[in-house]
């Protein structure tokens, strides 16, 4: 049976750590979809402006060999994703493992057979680091 993969992100100044997530993501299922974050749910969650338009972004992920499918992330909840998507296994960075908000998902996706698994996050690059570089330019 097929094992259909699922994360999500901005992937705003889409770099070597995005790349990373995605390639890893691909080895552990056979069929990824990746969700790229609307502009105003990062706006309104995170309180933050990204440089890459929402369709960029979305065209930018679409073309990495990895990603079998792109859709839209407009809200944060993933219990509605995996009622859209039916996913078998979501991948997260490992910086929100054990946080109060992913054991509860984990909980949550217990009865539903999803397996949630964390990558380490890559601590060298971020587009947060980028952004303050960009920033003193």
């Amino acid at each position: 049976m097929k094992k259909i993969g699922y994360t999500t992100g901005c992937f705003d100044l889409f770099h070597i750590g995005h790349l990373n997530i995605l390639k890893r993501a691909r080895l552990e299922c056979d069929y990824l979809i990746v969700g790229v974050t609307s502009d105003e749910l990062a706006t309104s969650a995170k309180n933050k402006k990204l440089v890459i338009p929402f369709q960029e972004r979305m065209d930018i992920v679409e073309s990495i060999k990895f990603v079998d499918e792109v859709v839209p992330q407009t809200s944060y909840d993933k219990m509605e994703a995996w009622n859209n998507l039916k996913f078998d296994k979501m991948f997260v960075g490992d910086d929100w493992k054990g946080t109060d908000a992913w054991n509860k998902i984990e909980k949550d996706f217990q009865p539903c057979g999803v397996e949630i698994i964390y990558f380490p996050y890559t601590t060298h690059t971020s587009s947060t680091i980028l952004r303050d570089i960009l920033d003193k330019i």
